[in-house]
């Protein structure tokens, strides 16, 4: 996969993709190179269709500080459509890992501050330290977390997502689990292996199983009952019922063995 200044990105053998934030002496605080870096580096990920899923990290104590001060200080002497374009770019990114084909898993430790929320939040799912701190810390600083609002008021609540942006107080992993944002929160040092234990798990799971899912939830939304929904539903069982994988699934299923897409090892990834 493509070289990049900012992040690393890395396949693995068993089928899915590692992408590191990669300022480790800047705390993987983002900035303009870096935000273009992730959409380019999300394209490729969604162009793989040998990727069963993707893992989102970050290299060295901490996750993400949030937003560069010194692009944030050039920011500050731009004019507004140069802001505008800064902030669709930022958009452009966030969307886009939020509808990725494939299943997104974020894995916090450290810090995780103002737009690295929006990261998270973007992701399907998200694991991390117990004593992470994550932090809306924009107003601080005279802002408001605009383009990533939405994607935390998904995650967390709309209520929980008030208090923390306008309070810009921090909380711990521990807490991010009890508000939903992490789907669990576990000790540092056992971090790593809890991480190899979600992705022997995601290595279970039909691939495009994985993927026909991840675009039902999305078209499910709240769950509002409607004749078009049911409708959709009742294709999308009956379009993967007839598919190779659940096919093979069944079969599989039927004749006590396990399905050819489950490896034959699940050895942890090496850190590369």
């Amino acid at each position: 996969m493509n070289d990049f200044t900012t992040l690393e990105l890395h396949k693995d053998p068993r089928g899915f993709a590692t992408l590191w934030l990669s300022r480790e002496d800047k705390n993987n605080a983002f900035n303009a190179q870096m935000i273009r870096e992730l959409i380019l580096a999300l394209d490729q990920v969604a162009a793989d269709a040998s990727l069963r899923f993707l893992l989102l990290r970050g290299r060295g104590r901490h996750f993400s500080a949030g937003a560069d001060l010194a692009w944030m200080q050039q920011s500050a002497e731009l004019d507004y459509q140069t802001n505008l374009d800064d902030a669709r770019e930022l958009a452009e990114l966030m969307y886009n890992l939020a509808k990725l084909k494939i299943p997104t898993l974020a894995v916090v430790q450290g810090a995780a501050f103002g737009g690295a929320l929006g990261l998270i939040s973007c992701c399907d799912m998200a694991i991390g330290a117990v004593d992470a701190q994550l932090c809306l810390s924009e107003v601080r600083i005279g802002l408001a977390p605009a383009v990533i609002s939405p994607f935390v008021v998904q995650a967390m609540g709309e209520r929980a997502a008030r208090r923390y942006a306008l309070t810009a107080e921090r909380f711990s992993g521990e807490r991010a689990r009890e508000l939903g944002l992490l789907a669990e929160a576990y000790p540092a040092a056992e971090l790593e292996q809890r991480l190899g234990e979600w992705v022997d798990n995601l290595l279970q799971n039909s691939p495009q199983a994985m993927r026909a899912t991840k675009d039902l939830l999305r078209e499910v939304g709240h769950g509002e009952l409607t004749p078009a929904l049911r409708r959709y539903c009742e294709n999308a069982i009956a379009r993967i019922r007839v598919s190779p994988e659940g096919q093979e699934g069944l079969r599989a299923f039927l004749q006590k063995r396990p399905p050819n897409w489950q490896p034959t090892s699940t050895a942890k990834e090496p850190r590369p």
